[in-house]
């Protein structure tokens, strides 16, 4: 989980990911090799996420720039820039390849997600993460009805989004089955499925999340091999997307490790 994700060359592109919001994911911005612009900051601010910030811009020859909490206020996009706001190239989606080139250098069966119509942007940003995290090699996500890559995104994904791909695609049951044809098989998180520990979930394996609303479409749902619920003992019938797609997650880790 420790590579760096480049994407340069790709012709994808985004412009609501041209802005960064928060100490960490601008730091990882840096770290990731990433072409930052212009880093602005606090007046006065100088502790040591801050102070590294300073260094990188140096490095690179970023342009900084100290301004007041009023100003930084009025460029925030996410109300959470923490005294750091940056200005970057605009982001980068990746191609599927990418993510079977990330799966064959560590020597794993290939981890994806796929987000059938994540709307929220701090949702899709934890997704993210949490992939990230669990040690998926990339993420999936449709270019209509849904959200993409935002500044809300990039700081809900605490830099994850620098070192995870992600893929846009215009069609999700598509390319679930050119996946197929790969080798990768689908499980899609739903309330009405079979209960996750029941399943067998090893091997090269897409998990497919749906809207934060409806839940998984039903052309998608179709294409899916398993269909996995994840038992609930409270008054409340379902969980957060993001919150659903880490629990599975980890249920396919801790199968993966075993």
């Amino acid at each position: 989980m420790s590579e760096k994700f480049n994407k340069n060359n790709k012709k994808s592109t985004e412009d609501s990911g041209a802005v960064l919001e928060g100490r960490n994911p601008v730091i990882e911005a840096f770290r990731a090799g990433k072409t930052v612009d212009k880093v602005y900051i606090l007046d006065g601010c100088s502790d040591g996420p801050v102070k590294t910030i300073i260094r990188e811009a140096k490095k690179r020859d970023t342009l900084l720039f100290f301004v007041s909490k009023d100003r930084l206020d009025e460029m925030s996009e996410t109300g959470h820039h923490q005294g750091v706001i940056a200005r970057v190239a605009s982001y980068e989606y990746a191609d599927i390849d990418d993510i079977f080139e990330i799966a064959e250098k560590r020597g794993e069966a290939p981890f994806v997600f796929l987000l059938d119509g994540i709307e929220d942007p701090y949702n899709l940003g934890a997704i993210i993460r949490t992939a990230n995290v669990s040690g998926a090699h990339g993420v999936i996500i449709t270019k209509r009805n849904a959200s993409g890559i935002t500044p809300t995104t990039v700081k809900a994904s605490a830099g994850a989004v620098e070192h995870t791909p992600v893929v846009k695609v215009t069609n999700m049951s598509r390319t679930i089955e050119e996946l197929k044809e790969k080798g990768l098989w689908f499980v899609c998180a739903d309330m009405d499925g079979e209960v996750m520990y029941k399943q067998n979930l090893t091997g090269p394996i897409g998990l497919v999340i749906g809207n934060e609303g409806s839940g998984v479409s039903r052309l998608v749902k179709e294409k899916c091999d398993l269909v996995a619920s994840v038992p609930v003992r409270g008054e409340i019938e379902s969980l957060n997307a993001s919150v659903a797609a880490g629990v599975l997650a980890y249920e396919i880790v801790r199968q993966r490790m075993n």
